[in-house]
């Protein structure tokens, strides 16, 4: 029989099997490419990186993909559907729903997770987290139902999730064009962070002290950066790694508003990230993190995954 451990002793096993170095992040990762280090808003995070085979959990009853450790100790991971996957396996069962980010896509606010107004003439003004766009609302309510009412919400951890609003090109409001810091970042520079760059863009529940304190629930999505250092290339193929899942789902990092539309990165069906026009359908796969504290067993693999003991 397996021992339970926490949450924070199988960070530190992650932790122990890291990678030296910084991987290339202009090069797909179609193998086990293991455990790499970066800094996040709380210390150093371990991210899991390729077709990795030992970062699965059962919570809640549904599967779940360690992404990475945080730098606080909790783990952060992605909705993988009611069944286990082996890598590059398709299946629509990954995603609690297809939808749009938002309906309306006519001004830079619904970059938003949560916006301001639109036709506003400021950047503070459009970028207020007010409103819910569209894409909040279903995972809120998800999580109230599958998290909230099964009694699950005091193990998920109060964490930052970064909808990284802040401009690269252009000034960010009304019908202005605006390419975000995430487009030259990783299109341009295959460069990936796991530091919120504003205050304002990181979503938390109660911690105002890092975060912004605007969420009703602890949860959100994956970033593009998150996505990259997992092993996503734009506009290159990769059906190999551990993310891939046959059809689109959405991240939480804007692309631009250009050609009069908000984009936001999504990884597609070819396993590349790139610019989706939020008024088109795509995959949503929640992300929460487990607080340091709770107790697990199990090894993380497809057949014993870390479960709650």
């Amino acid at each position: 029989n397996e021992l339970p451990m926490t949450v924070a002793d199988v960070v530190e096993q992650i932790k122990a099997t890291a990678n030296t170095g910084t991987p290339d992040f202009s090069q797909v990762a179609t193998t086990d490419e293991g455990v790499y280090a970066a800094s996040d808003d709380y210390g150093t995070s371990y991210y899991f990186r390729g077709a990795v085979e030992n970062n699965y959990v059962q919570f809640a009853g549904y599967y779940w993909r360690i992404i990475r450790t945080n730098g606080d100790g909790s783990i952060r991971m992605i909705y993988d559907g009611t069944s286990a996957y082996i890598n590059g396996e398709s299946s629509n069962d990954k995603y609690i729903a297809t939808s749009v980010y938002n309906v309306s896509n006519d001004d830079n606010a619904y970059v938003g997770y949560m916006y301001g107004s639109n036709g506003a003439s400021s950047y503070n003004e459009t970028h207020m987290n007010t409103n819910n766009n569209t894409i909040k609302t279903i995972i809120d309510n998800w999580y109230k139902t599958n998290i909230v009412d099964k009694g699950y919400s005091d193990k998920v951890a109060d964490i930052i999730y970064c909808n990284d609003r802040s401009v690269n090109t252009g000034n960010g409001y009304g019908t202005s064009v605006t390419y975000y810091s995430a487009y030259n970042r990783l299109n341009m520079n295959k460069n990936s962070i796991l530091v919120c760059p504003q205050k304002n863009d990181a979503f938390t529940v109660n911690d105002t002290t890092k975060g912004n304190g605007v969420l009703t629930y602890p949860v959100g999505l994956i970033t593009v950066d998150e996505v990259s250092m997992a092993g996503a290339v734009y506009s290159l193929e990769n059906n190999k790694f551990y993310l891939y899942s046959g059809s689109s789902f959405w991240t939480m990092s804007p692309f631009s508003f250009s050609g009069g539309v908000v984009r936001i990165f999504d990884l597609n069906n070819l396993g590349s990230f790139g610019g989706r026009i939020i008024s088109n359908a795509s995959g949503v796969r929640p992300v929460i993190s487990l607080k340091s504290s709770v107790i697990l067993t199990g090894t993380g693999t497809m057949d014993d995954p870390y479960v709650l003991s």
